[in-house]
């Protein structure tokens, strides 16, 4: 159970970074394998973006914002990590091999999840990542805002437009 923010960071002012990454480690890794659907560079996402924070720790204006600072990483991080991708299928026309889910992976996931979990793959970027944050790491529309650099109202636009589409996919495989 991550631990609030207050017992994050330190007394001086400073953030404790050891403390926010055993505390959050978990769910952002959670977050990014949503966002690159690839656990080890979902890992490696998560892991560049604590080294970030570490090297700019002291120039945060707010401590209590190094885990927004974190977060924002994470996506921004798993956007290159497509992106990256998206480069090396399209010029290099080498197929990235798939990922092996685990022997139980079918059994944990019903139908519905995984069907559900195809269509968000299926939509746009930015209403995938509005979805992921807002019902998997259970943000609110504004830090949604301050994670993506976006307005509130593009929020809460893109939510809207990713459950209509959702909701027509899933309804057409019933």
């Amino acid at each position: 159970m991550p631990r609030p923010m207050a017992e994050v960071t330190a007394v001086a002012g400073r953030v404790d970074i050891p403390a926010l990454y055993e505390t959050h480690w978990r769910p952002l890794v959670r977050l990014a394998v949503l966002l690159v659907d690839d656990v080890s560079s979902a890992e490696d996402v998560v892991q560049d973006a604590f080294i970030s924070l570490h090297r700019k720790v002291d120039s945060l204006r707010d401590p209590d914002a190094a885990l927004a600072y974190v977060r924002t990483s994470v996506v921004n991080l798993s956007r290159s990590v497509l992106r990256r991708r998206h480069v090396a299928r399209k010029h290099l026309k080498v197929a990235e091999p798939e990922a092996t889910a685990a022997a139980d992976h079918d059994v944990l996931l019903r139908d519905e999840h995984r069907a559900t979990l195809a269509a968000v793959h299926d939509l746009p970027q930015r209403q995938q990542e509005v979805l992921i944050l807002r019902y998997w790491s259970g943000l609110s529309e504004q830090e949604i805002a301050r994670t993506l650099g976006i307005s509130v109202g593009s929020v809460k636009s893109a939510a809207s437009r990713a459950r209509a589409a959702l909701e027509r996919v899933l309804e057409g495989q019933l």
